[in-house]
């Protein structure tokens, strides 16, 4: 018995010091907790005079050497007393936005429940719930970041709005401060720009769309998405409907209201780069920001574009274009520059005047590239075993019913593959895709980067089909990469108001598309299409690479070519597909390529292509003339197409191969990494002449292990010039 009461006593004793241990934690914990809510509360903004405030958001963005290249501001701020705001668009408003406005402290709380339940099963804060109150909080006080810290600070701070002035005075803030998008902040703003109306002259249903404006801007736009505003307009009415601030007659009126709007007007904004611009916006976008957070945000927002590499592109297109007498509006260039190692856009113009159009003509507009497809051709043959130094004929060849021939139907007998893209052969490359198959051709563009439909006929040989700029950059890309495919990429970081960084670009990711072997001997042809070729306009006194291409009847004319460090594409056209007589690729759109280059290659030193020795005193590595037999030549000519450059003036035009030849020891490809495999530093097919980088090249190639394009983007297409082929940008997959 002794020893049971001895085990009982021992018992409750280790119980009694359990349960006070656990009092001293609990305390300690509360106590601890009592701390950190006061500090944090002591960390926030006071709210003393904050009636004084007024919007004044400012997001900037950077070029990669510091310029601030665009400012976020408002294009209207009219503030107007309470008294003067309709009971319908007040009314609107709470009905949307807070429906027991006058009812709550500052935060719904049943709102507030379902909100807290929600974003712990997304395990992020993916549903809001704010109030009124709290919107003002965050418009006045925060930003519109999306974290759980930036929550509680609203919901504080709401609190304390509360307790300091009345509803109406909530109300009538927030009423002038929200971003009603296109510029706009506040109602009588938002009401003279999409209705050119002072707010006692709104209809209902113009209310309700004003009213369901705040939730997303960009998305209810009346003017870029009509039908989705008139959509959100009679969502607004209906929640009207349904508490009773309206009846049914007058919810039935509002729906049938037809949308009658104002002139879109030209939003003032800081900005430089105003097509790059556009493009940064869509990449944002695609992070995950929204509209709202970037105009409002105060954020500052690092991207990849040199500066003086911009003004040399602006330059480039608007000197040749006015040097050449093409100053009508519809005349158009576009220029699209960035590293083929890093991915990194350099350079970015989709047009040469933004304010009269905004339509970017390197994501959207889809145009023939003539003779500019033709590597696409020639790579296919060398991945299938073909050398740069096989020999065809350049003849007369039919195909059918397709008989394809050379600018001024001139035809220079036996050649090398090389000296046949050099001089841009229509009858060679035709021939050479009747060998090595359509499909392979397809596949090949594909794998480098064209998105675009392409018919599976011999026709593509000569680019026939639409392509886009951005396409054809990414492609040459490929070539100047060593076989590596790289996505170009615009937004290297941002930090929030309080510079604190919330993204940043991860590792580049490259893919292998095609062998090292196929790469190098791309760029030993398209080097002589420059040094020899068509492409003798666009020469800057460095070894560079490239390829002319000008459509049927002068519609098109394009350049395509880089450098070790740069890759670059010039397109010049008429946007109503019209005819541009004389004009050629290798003419303006080389000139100002070459104009281009030699701005941008200053910050680089200079280097040399990289690649197999391909000739052997003169011998040509295979002697065997390749072409369509006779029996398809004797074939009529009907249905004939030129697609090709301007004539070759003195170019050696001897009908044999004996000015090349090819070398036995080639050298060992590079060992390269499967498709899909994200590398440190991608290999090249250049060297640079000291075999030393300077520090500028050799951060650059450091800060490559750190940055990474990110998961393909979806660009939203922009209204396209009439009678232009146009679609969304689907990426590079």
């Amino acid at each position: 018995m002794t020893r049971k009461i001895k085990r009982v006593s021992i018992k409750r004793k280790n119980n009694t010091g359990c349960f006070s241990y656990f009092i001293v934690v609990a305390l300690s914990a509360f106590l601890a907790v009592i701390v950190a809510f006061n500090l944090y509360l002591a960390s926030l903004k006071p709210i003393d005079n904050f009636r004084e405030i007024k919007p004044n958001p400012v997001t900037a963005i950077y070029s990669s050497d510091g310029e601030n290249i665009k400012t976020f501001t408002a294009y209207k701020f009219e503030k107007v007393s309470i008294d003067d705001i309709p009971d319908n668009l007040k009314n609107a408003v709470i009905a949307t936005e807070d429906k027991n406005f006058y009812h709550h402290r500052g935060f719904d709380t049943l709102g507030l429940v379902r909100s807290v339940l929600t974003n712990i099963r997304a395990g992020k804060l993916k549903q809001g719930a704010s109030t009124i109150t709290q919107q003002l909080a965050r418009i006045l006080f925060l930003s519109n970041e999306r974290t759980f810290d930036r929550k509680i600070k609203e919901l504080i701070i709401a609190h304390r709005i509360e307790k300091t002035i009345s509803k109406d005075e909530i109300l009538d803030m927030y009423l002038n401060s929200v971003y009603l998008g296109s510029g706009t902040y506040g109602v009588l703003s938002a009401s003279k720009t999409y209705f050119d109306k002072n707010l006692d002259e709104l209809t209902l249903a113009e209310a309700a769309l004003i009213a369901g404006l705040p939730q997303a801007p960009s998305v209810y736009s009346p003017f870029s998405n009509p039908d989705a505003a008139i959509k959100r307009r009679n969502q607004v009415l209906k929640r009207m409907y349904k508490t009773g601030y309206i009846n049914k007659k007058q919810y039935k009126q509002a729906l049938d209201e037809p949308l009658k709007l104002n002139k879109k007007p030209r939003i003032y904004s800081f900005n430089k780069a105003p097509y790059f611009i556009d493009f940064v916006l869509r990449e944002l976008t695609d992070i995950g920001f929204d509209e709202t957070e970037i105009s409002q945000g105060g954020l500052k927002i690092y991207t990849t574009l040199n500066y003086k590499d911009q003004k040399a592109a602006d330059n480039a297109i608007n000197n040749g274009l006015s040097g050449a007498g093409l100053t009508a509006d519809k005349t158009q260039m576009a220029l699209f520059a960035f590293s083929p190692t890093t991915g990194k856009i350099l350079a970015y113009v989709g047009g040469k005047n933004y304010e009269k159009s905004q339509y970017d003509r390197i994501v959207n507009a889809i145009r023939p590239p003539g003779s500019s497809f033709k590597p696409f051709v020639y790579a296919a043959a060398l991945q299938q075993g073909f050398s740069v130094n096989d020999i065809m004929e350049d003849k007369p060849v039919q195909f059918n019913k397709w008989a394809p021939r050379n600018y001024g139907d001139k035809y220079r007998g036996k050649m090398p593959l090389w000296k046949a893209l050099a001089l841009s052969s229509n009858v060679i490359a035709a021939t050479l895709i009747d060998k090595v198959g359509v499909g392979p051709v397809i596949s090949i563009a594909r794998d480098l980067g064209i998105t675009t439909p392409l018919q599976p006929d011999l026709t593509i040989s000569l680019g026939s089909n639409g392509v886009k700029l951005y396409d054809m950059v990414v492609a040459y890309g490929a070539f100047a990469n060593g076989g590596f495919r790289v996505r170009p990429y615009a937004v290297e970081r941002v930090e929030n108001s309080r510079g604190v960084v919330i993204y940043e670009a991860m590792p580049t990711k490259v893919i292998k598309v095609i062998s090292y072997d196929t790469a190098a001997g791309m760029t030993y042809m398209l080097k002589k299409v420059v040094e020899q070729g068509t492409g003798r306009g666009a020469a800057v006194g460095r070894e560079v690479a490239g390829k002319t291409g000008t459509t049927d009847d002068y519609r098109d004319a394009w350049f395509m070519g880089y450098s070790p460090d740069i890759v670059a594409g010039v397109w010049l056209g008429n946007d109503d597909n019209s005819k541009l007589p004389g004009i050629t690729g290798g003419g303006l759109p080389a000139r100002a390529w070459g104009n281009f280059m030699k701005v941008a290659l200053t910050d680089y030193p200079e280097s040399v292509f990289d690649y197999p020795d391909f000739t052997n005193n003169g011998k040509s590595q295979n002697n065997e003339v390749i072409y369509v037999d006779e029996q398809k030549q004797e074939q009529t000519r009907d249905d004939s197409i030129i697609i090709d450059d301007e004539p070759i003036e003195g170019f050696e035009n001897e009908n044999s191969a004996t000015d090349t030849g090819a070398n036995n020891q080639t050298k060992q490809p590079i060992v390269i990494p499967q498709k899909e495999q994200v590398i440190k530093q991608p290999q090249s097919v250049f060297k640079n002449k000291t075999d030393s980088l300077p520090s500028s090249v050799s951060k650059e190639a450091t800060e490559a292990k750190n940055k990474t394009i990110r998961p393909v983007m979806q660009f939203k297409q922009n209204l396209s010039p009439q009678n232009n082929n146009s679609a969304p940008l689907p990426g590079v997959n």
